[in-house]
């Protein structure tokens, strides 16, 4: 019985060839999710009223409240803003992260999860 497409001491060239090629977008994954780190995100709400700032780390590193907006009688409203702040800098860190994995992975699904940034 004859052998099929069997390649005789090791891997096809063209399998080497895929394995350094996903070895390199392994390395371009680790330096850019590392560059995403030490990126900074900011968004305001209330017009401005208050600025978060966060990282890509996912950490709160500032918060900036102008002082019309620091109203004892109304800290409810105080709390929002920050809230809304906060999260619209971690959508802004989110989508940067999907962006720039997307770019690298070529859309390739299923590679976006798992990674820590």
């Amino acid at each position: 019985m004859a052998k099929r497409g069997g390649f005789p001491g090791g891997m096809p060239g063209n399998m080497n060839n895929l394995m350094k090629q996903a070895q390199r977008m392994q390395r371009q994954i680790e330096e850019a999710a590392k560059a995403l780190e030490e990126k900074e995100y900011t968004a305001s709400a209330g017009g401005g009223a208050v600025t978060v700032t966060v990282s890509g780390k996912k950490e709160v590193t500032a918060v900036k409240l102008s002082e019309e907006v620091v109203d004892p009688d109304d800290i409810e409203m105080l709390e929002d803003l920050i809230v809304a702040a906060t999260n619209e800098a971690f959508r802004q860190m989110e989508a940067d992260s999907t962006e720039t994995m997307s770019k690298l992975t070529g859309g390739i699904g299923g590679l976006g999860g798992g990674f820590p940034f």
